[in-house]
């Protein structure tokens, strides 16, 4: 019997999305787009860009339309100097979708894609439908210590070595070697898991500009220490919203670990571990990946947005009392939100 997470999903002709662009602000924005009824957006992870998401827009798109911008600095969008944090990020989402007309959408975001995601329910949540956190970004401090270390501005200009000619078609047949490793019966482990996406993802980053804007957005929410953001003191904000937590067990990027906090300080959340995938569920998985999401949708009625109960929850705060699940996982989440090194927005 083959092994399910390498089941290619089956094509959809009529629903393949259209890479377009839109000008605001003087910058250059593309998406992908696809389908009709409600709209859902899918946010992709640092270094990453729409194309993450090809093998599940199809699918998708039989029944809404599926939006996934290049965050700017990111893919075919434009990679100016600017900012580069979750804020900004979660403005940019909101004005393309003014742009495009649409009102309130589902959003999935996927690491760094997650933390946008989280913010810009938390600034717009009249926009919100639902929201969906994949392996997502600003739990907690954990973070893979790769990135700990290209934050760090002497280490990172070792980045530089790969606009070096053939450095990437080395760091490539690394990849496809690892790759090769890991689909065997002899799996080295889970910090290897995500090399062949990590190695897909460094392949972007040889250009200059392309480059520049990883590192800013990289230091905008990572430094030497881990992860500088964290949502869990707002995650009490969520407390009407439907929301869908989604992690693979072998995620060397973000701890699983970060899941179960979430859900922790997420009233009502659902949650969902592939026990074989890594920081990449959607596409370790994407078969079981499309059933969890449209479940998610169908089983669910979009927030219908109270400003009054908005303003109340703001009011009274989070409490020890909104944070569920065993003690020890209460304690972490407690400890997270008290810690004097994290950041809000």
């Amino acid at each position: 019997m083959s092994d399910p997470r390498t089941r290619a999903l089956r094509p959809v002709p009529d629903a393949e999305p259209q890479l377009r662009f839109r000008t605001v602000h003087g910058y250059r924005r593309a998406f992908r787009i696809a389908g009709e009824g409600p709209a859902i957006l899918l946010l992709h992870g640092i270094g990453d860009n729409s194309s993450t998401w090809s093998e599940i827009i199809p699918h998708l798109a039989k029944s809404h339309t599926v939006i996934a911008p290049d965050l700017l600095g990111h893919g075919r969008s434009d990679k100016p100097r600017a900012d580069y944090s979750v804020a900004a990020y979660a403005n940019g989402v909101r004005d393309l979708l003014s742009v495009l007309g649409v009102d309130t959408v589902t959003v999935v975001g996927h690491s760094l894609g997650g933390g946008v995601a989280m913010q810009f329910a938390y600034q717009f949540p009249h926009m919100v439908d639902r929201l969906v956190l994949v392996s997502s970004g600003g739990v907690t401090k954990d973070v893979h210590p790769l990135l700990r270390l290209v934050s760090v501005p002497v280490v990172n200009e070792v980045l530089k070595l790969l606009r070096i000619p053939g450095a990437m078609t080395a760091v490539r047949a690394v990849g496809a070697a690892v790759a090769r490793v890991h689909g065997s019966p002899l799996r080295p482990g889970a910090m290897l898991h995500d090399t062949p996406d990590l190695v897909r993802v460094l392949g972007g980053l040889p250009d200059p500009t392309a480059y520049e804007a990883y590192l800013r957005t990289l230091r905008s929410v990572v430094d030497w220490r881990g992860q500088v953001v964290t949502m869990l003191d707002r995650c009490y904000l969520t407390e009407n919203l439907p929301v869908q937590l989604i992690w693979g067990a072998q995620d060397s990027v973000i701890p699983a670990a970060h899941a179960h906090l979430a859900h922790s300080a997420m009233p009502g959340s659902r949650i969902e571990i592939f026990e074989d995938a890594g920081h990449f569920p959607f596409r370790d998985d994407p078969i079981r990946f499309l059933r969890v999401l449209e479940d998610f949708l169908t089983s669910t009625a979009p927030l219908e947005f109270d400003a009054d109960r908005w303003r109340t929850l703001l009011i009274d705060g989070v409490g020890e009392g909104d944070i569920v699940g065993a003690p020890e996982t209460r304690m972490a989440v407690l400890d997270a939100m008290g810690s004097d090194e994290r950041s809000a927005t």
